[in-house]
Parts: C-alpha cells; sequence; structure tokens
C-alpha cells in the first residue's frame, strides 16, 4: 500500500483548483479595476499593466482566434485525460505529476478568457473600464474572448551602444513580455518538466 497522504488525483486537483481560482481572481479584478493600458508600479521591477492578447502565452499568435480556442480546449481535454490515466500511478514521481497538471491548470486558465470573457465583459479601453454582465451585451462572442494580461517585470534596461548595427541606440527592456498567472504556472512547468522530468513522458507507470 502506498503511504502517500495524497493521492495523484487528489494532487492534480488542488493544484488545478488553486491555480485556476487565484488566476481567474486577478484577472476579473484587474478587468473591472483598470483602464486599458493602466500600470501600477508594485516595485521598479515590477508592475501590474492591463493589457489583453488574441494569442497563445506571452502573447504570442498562432492561427485565427477560433482556432486558438479549439486548440486550448483540446490540449485541456488531452491533459485532463492524460492525468486520469496517472491518478493510480503509485510509481509515477510526485513532481511530474504536479507539472502536468501546472500545464492543464495554465492552459484551462486562458481557455476561460477566451471562451467567457467576450460574454461577461463589455470592452476595455484607455476611457473606459470594462464592466461585467454589461446591458448592451458583450464586446465578443462565445469563445472570441481575449486573454487578460496583467505581471509585468521589467528587470533592467539600457540603452545599446550607437555603433551597434541594427539595434545601436534603441533602448532595450529585459523581460517585456507581460503575462498572467496561467501563463506562469504553465511555463514553469512545461521547464521543470523538460529539465527534470522528461524521461517519464508518456510513461504512466516506471519512475
Amino acid at each position: 500500500m502506498s503511504n502517500r497522504k495524497l493521492s495523484n488525483g487528489a494532487l492534480a486537483s488542488l493544484i488545478i483548483v488553486v491555480v485556476i481560482l487565484l488566476d481567474q481572481a486577478v484577472k476579473v479584478w484587474v478587468k473591472t479595476h483598470f483602464y486599458y493600458g493602466e500600470s501600477y508600479d508594485v516595485f521598479s521591477w515590477f508592475k501590474i499593466q492591463f493589457i489583453e492578447n488574441n494569442g497563445m502565452a506571452f502573447g504570442w499568435e498562432l492561427g485565427g482566434k477560433l482556432f486558438l480556442t479549439c486548440f486550448r480546449i483540446i490540449a485541456v481535454i488531452a491533459f485532463t485525460w492524460y492525468l486520469y490515466r496517472l491518478r493510480h500511478a503509485a510509481t509515477v514521481p510526485r513532481g511530474y505529476v504536479a507539472c502536468i497538471a501546472g500545464i492543464t491548470a495554465g492552459a484551462a486558465g486562458n481557455v476561460i478568457d477566451c471562451i467567457f470573457y467576450g460574454r461577461l465583459f463589455d470592452a476595455s479601453s484607455f476611457t473606459h473600464i470594462a464592466e461585467a454582465f454589461p446591458a448592451a451585451g458583450g464586446y465578443a462572442p462565445w469563445f472570441y474572448g481575449r486573454v487578460v494580461d496583467m505581471l509585468y517585470f521589467p528587470l533592467a534596461s539600457w540603452d545599446w551602444p550607437e555603433w551597434l548595427p541594427w539595434i545601436g541606440g534603441e533602448h532595450f527592456i529585459f523581460f517585456q513580455p507581460v503575462f498572467n498567472i496561467a501563463d506562469a504556472a504553465l511555463t514553469v512547468s512545461v521547464a521543470v518538466l523538460i529539465l527534470f522530468y522528461a524521461r517519464n513522458l508518456g510513461n504512466d507507470e516506471q519512475p
């Protein structure tokens, strides 16, 4: 009998629920309290900056909007099914299960935005803060909502020397992408999975 206090299924469910609830709570708060593009300085190297995007993590674009939404839904279903297979795999490392759950939660968090936000909120702008359940209807049809991003870490900045080709004289900011909690959960989980658990991929019984 396994001496684990928390089963794989319970661990995965806990991670998914916590990530999605935290992600959605922050997104709804930012969406209903910030003008589009508004920024709040938490520290010099960390800002809350409200933007939206149609793409994948960190605002990357891949195909059309409906394609992206359907891709996310299929990915969530696939990873959920895989976690279901792992629920009784006692020899699989817990960290591996946690990574798969983090990926699933990250994908699901952004799926919620894509499916529902277009109908649940009116459009954010530089002069208007979005309202939930607007009387006039949402800003987009079902499955066409935009993903809310807000975490911005401009850790360092500098001006490139004038003598450099192509980039000389330009101002550079590191790190520029604005992302959300779902993006962070997905990206960190993928990185840890590749670094420490790559040999477990596709094998739900062997450690």
